[in-house]
């Protein structure tokens, strides 16, 4: 709610300040709209792609063969524990003085930016939803219960960091902010929003 406020007053602000190039004809006062790299800046790193979902891990001594073996495994040995856990992950770009870079010409605006990557991520424990089936001869195990809780906090983040179509989603949504930022000025500019892939800073 917060974050949405902010980009609203920053709408009002450019409206407001667009409207005084308007009234007054000041190309001053529009060329600083312009080349506002700070607004700009802070409109990127509020534009953040919040995704939910649900991560899930199942740890089973069985094989499942179907063999007399595995039978008297399931009856008298059987550690099987599934976890389910919703999660809140956060998209967006970490923003420098040295992969950030504002350019401005009579007909073009370049914004480069890093690449946007996962900021947060975050289990909801408690909400967590569990399934133990045990052996009878096996005891409950609180600290399996913990060991699995890491294993699937470390898998599924591996999964997100790398997840492609979140960090497009992420991309177009920076790209649709700046976009409405600069709309007034693209009758007369063209307007490149550039993600820097990987950790090499902005070109200079």
């Amino acid at each position: 709610m917060k974050r949405f406020f902010a980009l609203l007053v920053f709408a009002l602000v450019i409206l407001l300040v667009f409207w005084l190039g308007k009234q007054f004809g000041s190309r001053t006062l529009s060329q600083e709209v312009l080349s506002n790299s700070l607004v700009v800046k802070e409109i990127a790193e509020l534009a953040s792609l919040e995704v939910q979902g649900v991560a899930s891990i199942k740890r089973s001594n069985l094989e499942n063969s179907g063999d007399w073996t595995d039978n008297l495994k399931k009856m008298f040995l059987e550690h099987t524990i599934w976890v389910s856990v919703p999660y809140l992950a956060k998209y967006g770009v970490d923003i420098n003085e040295k992969n950030f870079r504002l350019t401005v010409t009579d007909k073009k605006i370049t914004v480069r930016l890093p690449a946007p990557r996962l900021l947060s991520y975050e289990l909801k424990l408690d909400k967590m939803e569990t399934s133990n089936r045990k052996g009878w001869l096996l005891f409950q195990d609180d600290e399996t219960y913990t060991d699995v809780q890491k294993k699937l906090y470390q898998t599924s983040r591996v999964q997100l960091e790398s997840n492609a179509v979140y960090q497009q989603q992420s991309k177009d949504k920076i790209k649709k902010i700046i976009t409405q930022y600069y709309q007034p000025f693209l009758q007369d500019h063209t307007l490149e929003v550039v993600f820097e892939e990987g950790s090499a800073p902005a070109l200079q």
